[in-house]
């Protein structure tokens, strides 16, 4: 029997047949849940999932066994740096400029017989913890982190199994011996040698740290930190508590050498308090006079204005912290000791620093310190406290803070802003600036002029011989009578464009012009034409330096007039400047802006309408928002128009002077304050006056004395 015969399917056709069986079979494997046809990477289920740090009850963590033949890393690396044990290429992977902190999971750490292996936690160290997770620096991803912070309590040396605990630590997954990785301690060192670096092995883990001495400290790794004091935390600040002593010693078991120096002191000098322990040792909340005097410990600090922190067996001391929760002045004896957060701290306006050897001489350094200065250390040492060292908190927040500085220092925080408290910090520049403005965008000069077609054709010719200019712009005030045509302006190799306004106002060189696309710019009077070109490009250097600030080469100071009670406008030549004149001067354009847009009160209608004081209003203003004095260039005296007779010139006016002190006078009324800072300060070239061949200078065309 013959096989039966079937149609042949074309190509075509068998593409189809496949492409539909294709289809069927993965929208069943969809429905199915077999097979996941979206990309790993966008499905969250498909995420690594990484353990959440559980801080509501450490008792009730996992436990993790120990084994005795576990491995250690070496011990603390004295010759790690920043630069060489540290990863920075760890940091940065979200693209956010701070570091991301990975706190390891709690684990009970037991040995092989099932006893605890290291600590509890203690409620500092549970604060602490509870701090990085809160903060906008923790990261549940280690992938991601830059910073990995253990979850072993370290803080006590004295409650720990340095071994064990040593082990535990190279059991984590991410230890690598201990590469940026922060350890937590603030009591170091077991009797008898009292370390005062942590004696677990670490590698090369940085140690966050209470009682470094300059031998042990790394410089820009470890962190200094102050031993908390959680009795400081029962003091409040009481004004109305008299300053009876002028000393108190109050610390407990001191070395018995200072102890009786200190006792002798005291029997010479009655403003001197030395508290011992009472008979009752117990009781750390009282200190004793004899037998018969008896003070609450740390009540009795309010009642000094210096206290002494001596050092004890381990260099940290409660007594510091007290101290500045009290009030009370610390006078720090303890050659080595390095202070809580030195790296960003300015602890010279909050406490005093002398030599072991120099204890005898405690009252003389106290009582040589002004009632004014006292002042001032009492109160910047109660803001220290209460902003870094009142909590745990506090204390945690900060060392972050320190490690972020480091590792993104164009972000840094600056001193002001570590060291100043809000209510003397003065108003912040808005321009976000790099702290040297960049060469390559040059600057615009604006000329303001309004019919002096000589003199304004002899400043273009200068102008584009200076190698940093970028552009000429012309604003010409004259609305009675056009620029000159095209074909009579100079020949330049710079651009050039002429602006002609609508109303003759002397507000017009501030105006933010459109045309100006550099940040620097450079206002000019059209007969200011005895700057040289290396005075000029100098001029823009110094600006470059000092990018927020009006820097220019005329000045002038304000002084006050006993006479008639008013500030007054000095145009004489002397040491202190509190202006610089903008007919010769660099500024942000921002400033320009500002001036426009910004002008407190009606100063800009006012000077419009008088036609004077506008370079003083815009020293105002940048004064007022930066806190900033101008800078002064070059030691040039005189800046006359030598082609002008003195009946032409705006300042040969008799009323000029008295006008113009009015305006100072106006204004600061009008600001609420008088924002103009005098300086004795004046920026020339290096090497102006030394004796060199010209070849070795950059600016051989300044003007002398």
């Amino acid at each position: 029997m013959g096989a039966k015969s079937f149609p042949v399917l074309s190509n075509y056709k068998r593409f189809f047949i496949v492409l539909f069986a294709v289809l069927v079979v993965s929208f069943l494997a969809i429905v199915c849940g077999v097979v996941n046809v979206f990309p790993t990477g966008l499905v969250y289920n498909s995420m690594p999932t990484y353990e959440p740090i559980n801080l509501r009850d450490p008792l009730g963590a996992p436990k993790f066994v120990i084994p005795t033949d576990t491995a250690i890393s070496s011990g603390p690396n004295p010759r790690c740096t920043y630069y060489d044990c540290f990863n920075v290429y760890k940091c940065g992977h979200k693209g956010v400029n701070k570091i991301l902190v990975y706190v390891y999971p709690l684990r009970i750490y037991v040995n092989d017989k099932g006893s605890p292996a290291v600590g509890t936690m203690s409620r500092e160290f549970h604060s602490l913890l509870t701090t990085i997770v809160k903060s906008g620096y923790y990261t549940p991803n280690p992938d991601e982190a830059c910073v990995f912070v253990v979850s072993i309590d370290t803080l006590n040396q004295n409650r720990l199994k340095i071994k064990e605990t040593s082990q535990a630590l190279n059991l984590l997954p991410f230890w690598n011996n201990g590469d940026n990785h922060l350890i937590f301690n603030m009591v170091a060192g077991a009797a008898p040698e009292y370390n005062t670096i942590v004696d677990l092995a670490i590698g090369n883990a940085m140690v966050a740290g209470a009682g470094f001495d300059s031998w042990s400290y790394r410089v820009s790794f470890d962190i200094s930190l102050p031993l908390f004091s959680p009795q400081a935390t029962l003091l409040k600040e009481d004004p109305s508590v008299p300053r009876k002593w002028l000393a108190i010693s109050s610390q407990l078991n001191i070395n018995s050498e200072y102890a009786n120096e200190l006792l002798e002191l005291a029997a010479d000098h009655s403003d001197l308090l030395v508290l011992q322990p009472c008979q009752n040792p117990g009781n750390n909340s009282v200190r004793c006079v004899g037998r018969s005097r008896t003070y609450f410990y740390p009540q009795v600090l309010q009642e000094g204005e210096f206290c002494i922190v001596l050092r004890g067996l381990r260099l940290a001391q409660t007594a510091l912290l007290d101290a500045l929760a009290a009030g009370c002045i610390p006078i720090v004896v303890a050659n080595t000791m390095i202070m809580p957060f030195a790296e960003v701290l300015d602890w010279k306006r909050a406490s005093l620093r002398m030599n072991e050897a120099d204890l005898g001489t405690v009252l003389t350094l106290a009582n040589s310190i002004p009632p004014a200065k006292r002042k001032k250390m009492r109160q910047h040492g109660l803001w220290l406290y209460s902003k870094y060292f009142s909590s745990m908190e506090a204390v945690t927040r900060t060392t972050l803070d320190i490690l972020n500085d480091r590792v993104y220092p164009q972000h840094a925080i600056v001193y002001e802003d570590w060291n100043n408290p809000p209510h003397l910090t003065p108003p912040s520049s808005p321009l976000f600036l790099d702290l040297t403005a960049p060469r390559w965008q040059g600057f615009t000069a604006v000329v303001l002029t309004y019919d002096r077609v000589s003199s304004l054709f002899s400043l273009i010719d200068k102008l584009v011989k200076v190698p940093s200019l970028s552009k000429v712009i012309v604003v010409w005030n004259n609305q009675r009578k056009s620029p000159p045509p095209s074909a009579l302006w100079p020949k330049v190799s710079k651009p050039l464009k002429v602006i002609q306004t609508k109303a003759n106002k002397l507000s017009n060189r501030f105006f933010p012009y459109e045309e100006i696309e550099t940040e620097a710019i450079l206002t000019i009077d059209d007969d200011i034409v005895m700057l040289t070109s290396d005075e000029l490009e100098f001029g823009f250097e110094v600006w470059r330096e000092f990018p927020d600030r009006i820097v220019g080469f005329p000045s002038r100071v304000h002084v006050w007039d006993n006479s008639t009670g008013r500030w007054k406008y000095e145009s004489e030549w002397t040491n202190q400047i509190s202006m610089v004149l903008t007919g010769a001067a660099f500024h942000h354009k921002y400033w320009s802006y500002m001036y426009t847009t910004s002008m407190p009160g009606n100063i800009k209608e006012w000077v419009d309408e008088h036609m004077n004081c506008e370079d003083i209003a815009m020293n105002f203003l940048v004064a007022n928002v930066t806190n900033k004095a101008p800078i002064k260039v070059t030691p040039r005296k005189k800046f006359k128009c030598p082609e002008c007779t003195n009946n032409e010139m705006l300042s040969a006016d008799l009323n000029h002077m008295i006008e113009r002190s009015q305006c100072i006078d106006r204004f600061a009324a009008i600001y609420g304050r008088l924002p103009l800072r005098a300086v004795e300060f004046r920026a020339d070239p290096v090497l102006y006056k030394d004796v060199f061949p010209e070849k070795l200078k950059r600016f051989n065309n300044i003007g002398s004395l």
